[in-house]
């Protein structure tokens, strides 16, 4: 994978969606509210992993339709 590339897959054993935004080493990891970032030695992004994933996409669907029905446009 080059750095301009990038991969995103789902685990639905673990309801884990991870986005691999590069190929470099993975020095270190943040999590914050059930998302996980992963770091290289330079902290540059890596990897970002969605815990609980459905539960998250729910909630973002959930956002998504309140902000249409106060009438604020939505980014598609």
């Amino acid at each position: 994978m080059t750095n301009q590339e990038s991969k995103i897959t789902y685990d639905p054993d673990a309801d884990v969606l991870a986005w691999e935004m590069n190929d470099r080493t993975i020095a270190y990891a943040k999590e914050v509210k059930g998302i996980v970032i992963h770091f290289s030695p330079h902290h540059v992004p890596v990897l970002v992993e969605v815990l609980e994933a459905t539960q998250f996409l729910a909630k973002t669907k959930d956002f998504t339709r309140i902000m249409q029905e106060l009438g604020i446009a939505v980014p598609k």
